[in-house]
């Protein structure tokens, strides 16, 4: 009996064929329910669709009103940008460098003290916490603390004061926001072969610094992008904690996401989409900038 022999050009075709085949569910429902939505909403960005009626065209009246008629829109897109600037970098270094940290240190202490990180994002009490530690009377434990030592007079109130209410916000959101960064720097640090630091002080690398420039990072920017993605997606669309309330003293914290959430409660699906196709540009942008900016590490 003849062997069938197929032909180069048909095996080419075939050769990653199991690939498609388990991966092919999976990306049939990450583009229906991840891709898809994305695209219809900047199509909803430009009508009037209040979720129960046909949606309705409306062209470009929705970035009109939110550019030259929403009140809050310059402020919410400020303290987005502002809390983004802060929190975002300093999440990101913070993260690295305790787990660059860790990663020197034995074995023992780096997991006791790895799940002492972690713990922010394990807690499901972790609003609870907050608003223990920082209560506005003389019970919360740190205002507690300040009177027992006598260097304030009267309760902080933290919620309500805007000169503590924006450093405050940012220490909470990276304290509840390191463990997810904090173990993927770790994991990927532990990743590193040994060796390349070997032949890098053949080449003359003599210290740590030139060593985590010239072997660490380069060594893991697959990591460095991946988190740096997260981190900006996650600035964008940051949550206030409830700490604070919503909407905030004086509007000080009020951020883009708290604006979509004011109005997805009123219907206004597609006034909601026009705000959500500004962040996403936004996202894009950073991440490219930050991309390029990862990319010459090392070089």
């Amino acid at each position: 009996m003849k062997k069938l022999v197929l032909k180069p050009s048909v095996k080419r075709k075939f050769q990653n064929l199991d690939i498609i085949v388990f991966l092919g569910p999976y990306l049939a429902v990450f583009f229906m329910f991840t891709i898809l939505p994305v695209i219809i909403s900047y199509f909803i960005a430009f009508t009037n669709f209040n979720t129960m009626d046909f949606p309705e065209w409306v062209g470009l009246e929705n970035y009109r009103r939110l550019f030259l008629e929403e009140e809050y829109f310059t402020m919410a897109l400020q303290t987005s940008l502002v809390l983004a600037a802060i929190s975002g970098p300093l999440n990101y270094i913070v993260a690295f460098a305790c787990s660059w940290c860790l990663n020197e240190i034995p074995s023992r202490i780096r997991t006791i003290l790895t799940m002492f990180f972690y713990i922010p994002a394990l807690s499901g009490g972790f609003t609870f916490i907050t608003d223990l530690l920082f209560s506005s009377d003389r019970y919360g434990f740190v205002n507690s603390f300040l009177l027992r030592l006598n260097l304030i007079d009267d309760p902080i109130q933290w919620a309500v004061d805007t000169d503590v209410m924006i450093p405050l916000c940012i220490v909470i959101m990276l304290w509840n926001a390191l463990g997810q960064q904090f173990l993927i720097f770790l994991s990927s640090l532990q990743s590193i072969d040994r060796s390349l630091y070997e032949a890098a002080a053949v080449d003359g690398v003599s210290n740590r610094w030139q060593e985590l420039y010239y072997v660490t990072l380069p060594s893991i920017k697959g990591q460095l992008i991946l988190n740096a993605i997260l981190t900006i997606t996650s600035s964008m669309t940051m949550v206030i904690p409830t700490l604070f309330g919503s909407p905030t003293q004086d509007y000080k914290l009020y951020t883009l996401t708290m604006l979509q959430n004011d109005y997805t409660a009123r219907m206004e699906m597609g006034y909601v989409s026009a705000v959500a196709s500004i962040v996403l540009l936004i996202s894009v942008l950073l991440n490219k900038l930050i991309t390029f900016l990862i990319s010459k590490v090392g070089t």
